[in-house]
């Protein structure tokens, strides 16, 4: 029994080698860290885009969901754990910081900011979709992300 555990704890140990490290957790965050996060294939986050409706269709982050008005707002803290990674975006980071402010008070525990959002985003290569959006890579982890969350 004791040579299956050491085989098991060799390969644990390799693939923690290997493996890439998740991104940090922190309230202001990059397009960088939030992509890499999303490359790495990490599940349980979500992204809102807190612009209108219009800027929205036109174009937003893939995966990304809608939360400009009280009632779409309501019905996101209704639906979303206290404890689930959120990544807000609007269109100015001082809008998505209020909008954090008012999370915070609703008792989620993991709100950041997308620092530069959209413009961040589009300027990383970061996959987007709407009307106005430009066909691009999507990166696996994304697809996976979106699809098991």
């Amino acid at each position: 029994m004791s040579e299956i555990q050491d085989a098991v704890d060799a390969v644990q140990e390799i693939a923690v080698e290997v493996s890439p490290a998740p991104v940090e957790f922190n309230r202001v965050t990059s397009a960088t860290d939030v992509k890499a996060r999303l490359d790495w294939g990490e599940p349980a986050l979500t992204i809102i885009d807190i612009r209108d409706r219009q800027s929205f269709n036109e174009k937003r982050i893939m995966g990304a969901i809608q939360a400009s008005s009280e009632e779409a707002m309501a019905r996101v803290q209704q639906t979303l754990e206290a404890d689930r990674d959120i990544y807000l975006y609007g269109a100015s980071d001082a809008e998505a910081k209020q909008v954090a402010a008012q999370f915070d008070a609703a008792g989620f525990k993991r709100v950041a900011v997308l620092e530069g959002g959209l413009p961040a985003w589009d300027a990383i290569g970061g996959a987007t979709e709407g009307r106005n959006a430009e066909p691009n890579e999507v990166s696996p982890g994304f697809v996976k992300n979106v699809t098991e969350s």
